[in-house]
């Protein structure tokens, strides 16, 4: 008859320092299906290490260990996992259980890793938590347990998945003598059922109460008290070829890994809250960074475009501070006829511009005096407070009328709202007031400069008496690249001219130039604030490493009842991943606040939340989770089973 469990020659050593130090020394043994064996023997003997080679926890420095005919030595981690969940059942002298989940949770452990369904395997641990007298107690969690009751969770636990092989480490070790009784009971009771059962002791009472007894001294069998053969006709024997997990049961395994995630950070608030503070500054900081610079950019951009966008200036001379007279009188009234004619021109308005004092009853001021066209107002986009603008008629018939702006409203009419038709004198020459144009308020500030308008007309022949511009503005038609534009008016007009007499300036170079520096600074910022959202993925790697090294023993049991190495890697990825998507969510929600606190204290400001930026909120916070919670999960996962457990 085959044994189902068979050592041949089992030697197992440790290394210590310099020396090897050997526990087991050529153990062999065979163990057939429904035996009830007790081995025995001091501290120190080796026992612990021989149910551990038994129950595939650990593996054997030398010989060779067969379960129902197969050498284990060349199954894979994986595969003995598989094995110790679908046919081994672990019962612990200190119960090991999980503190944060109910009796019933913690029944149904190894279920999870085998793939059993939600339904299925929660009748199945009811039913065997009834059947072992906690029928009323499956939502208690452990700490409100007695010892006994805590062994008998464990007890259901081994036998979860079947558990054809209940190995027993102490049980009765940490309980009072009925409490042990009840153990042994319920044990017996399980041999009959046809399991085998291997408990390991150094009470001889309890080792009394098996069909067998194995004495262990030193690493060596000194006495195995075989019994007679017997037939077991209900024997549990092993079938070591177990199906494929389907993506049903993987699916399954990770919703359920997903909620113990979710425990796992519920029983630990206060970790799990200054886990996620740094995440949230980070994503909140990133999220406000990346929409309110956008919203401050748009508003710089709003008011340089205010000046007046999309405009090429002329100017005489070679550039800026130019004072050759030879270049002076560049710009005659012919230019404006030719550019008026190009397709690419919207609008233009020569300006002629010199200070003068404006007088009205007994006010006499200084002032900004520009001799302008009809199409001036356009070109730089300006509104009216009163009246309206220059005309054509006015340009051709030199008018003597006046637009002014609000500034010189208020000083020259301080006691009037309207100050359409009056008369006030430029320079000596007497002007109706036709219009009072708006302020424009601008990130450059508001000038307090007089500003007053009159036809180019009336400035060349009845204040200045030149013909010449000091200035001529064109407006780009929408459509056309201002750039092109510009080397086409400056190509025109050097033809014109004979010579390139004459500089251009154009104002998208301004905005483009803003725009470059605002993305600058705004790029700067993100940095900063990507810098921050690094430091809260290093404190979310920090705090797992901490959790990883607190939970060892739980790394340890879920290992025992059939946890693979990418579970325990997957449970505490996605725990990772769950402390930043929760701290991701509260960042977005932290910086929607920042964002509408801003939208409140500057309304001109356009605030807005693109989808775009949410996702990609959630996406960063994912990828920290995953960076950073990746090598506090290997390292989880690639934790040896023995050492874990024995960890406190």
């Amino acid at each position: 008859m085959t044994a189902l469990l068979e050592l041949t020659g089992i030697c197992r050593s440790y290394q210590s320092g310099d020396q090897s130090l050997q526990v087991l020394k050529s153990v062999s043994l065979r163990i057939h299906a429904g035996e009830m064996v007790a081995i025995i023997g001091a501290s120190g003997s080796g026992k612990s290490t021989l149910m551990n080679i038994l129950g595939c926890l650990d593996k054997a420095s030398d010989g060779t260990y067969r379960v129902a005919g197969q050498d284990v030595a060349s199954l894979s981690s994986d595969a003995l996992a598989a094995l110790r969940r679908e046919h081994f059942g672990f019962i612990f002298q200190r119960y090991h259980l999980l503190p944060h989940l109910s009796a019933l949770h913690n029944v149904e452990v190894p279920a999870i890793y085998a793939g059993v369904s939600n339904t299925a395997r929660r009748e199945r641990a009811a039913a065997l938590l009834q059947r072992l007298g906690l029928g009323e107690r499956i939502t208690y969690g452990p700490c409100q347990l007695s010892g006994g009751q805590q062994q008998r969770i464990s007890i259901a636990r081994a036998l979860m998945n079947g558990g054809q092989v209940i190995l027993a480490d102490e049980p009765t070790g940490a309980l009072d003598s009925h409490s042990g009784e009840e153990v042994m009971t319920i044990l017996k009771e399980l041999c009959r059922q046809g399991h085998t059962v291997i408990i390991v002791t150094h009470d001889p009472a309890v080792a009394r109460q098996a069909e067998r007894i194995i004495e262990i001294r030193d690493g060596e069998i000194l006495n195995d008290s075989r019994p007679l053969s017997k037939a077991q006709p209900q024997a549990k024997t092993l079938a070591l070829s177990a199906p494929a997990p389907s993506w049903q049961q993987m699916a399954d395994r990770f919703r359920e890994a997903l909620l113990m995630a979710w425990w796992a950070m519920a029983a630990n608030k206060m970790r799990t809250v200054l886990t996620m503070l740094g995440i949230v500054i980070g994503i909140a900081s990133v999220v406000s960074i990346l929409v309110i610079g956008d919203a401050a950019k748009q508003s710089v951009l709003a008011e340089i475009r205010s000046i007046g966008t999309n405009t090429v200036d002329i100017y005489p001379g070679k550039d800026f501070g130019d004072d050759d007279p030879t270049f002076r009188q560049a710009l005659k009234y012919d230019d404006l006829s030719a550019l008026r004619e190009q397709p690419y021109v919207s609008v233009l308005s020569p300006n002629t511009r010199s200070s003068m004092r404006l007088r009205f009853g007994n006010i006499d001021v200084s002032a900004n005096v520009s001799g302008v066209s009809e199409q001036y107002f356009r070109v730089y986009g300006m509104t009216f407070h009163q009246g309206a603008g220059i005309y054509p008629e006015h340009v051709a018939s030199q008018a003597q009328v006046v637009v002014i702006d609000i500034n010189t409203q208020r000083r020259l009419f301080p006691h009037q709202k309207s100050a359409i038709g009056e008369v006030i004198l430029v320079g000596n020459m007497p002007a109706t007031v036709v219009g009072v144009t708006e302020e424009k308020q601008s990130m450059f500030g508001s000038s307090k400069m007089l500003n007053v308008w009159v036809p180019y007309t009336t400035m060349a022949n009845r204040l200045m008496g030149n013909d010449y511009f000091d200035s001529i503005t064109v407006r780009i038609r929408e459509g056309y690249n201002s750039q092109q534009a510009e080397q086409h008016l400056t190509r025109l007009l050097s033809l014109r001219h004979g010579k390139k007499d004459f500089f251009t300036f154009n104002m998208d170079n301004v905005v483009q130039t803003a725009e470059k520096t605002t993305r600058t600074l705004q790029l700067f910022l993100a940095l900063v604030a990507v810098i921050s959202l690094i430091v809260g993925g290093i404190g979310v790697m920090n705090i797992m490493l901490v959790s990883v090294t607190e939970r060892t023993r739980e790394i340890g049991i879920r290992m025992a009842v059939g946890a693979r190495s990418g579970d325990v890697l997957q449970q505490f990825l996605i725990e990772a991943v769950l402390v930043c998507l929760v701290g991701g969510a509260l960042g977005i929600a932290l910086a929607l606040t920042v964002g509408q606190s801003v939208q409140w204290a500057m309304p001109g400001w356009q605030i807005s939340f693109p989808p775009a930026a949410l996702w990609g909120a959630f996406l960063c916070s994912t990828c920290i989770g995953m960076v950073f919670g990746y090598l506090p999960a290997s390292r989880a996962a690639r934790l040896d089973p023995i050492e874990a457990l024995a960890r406190e």
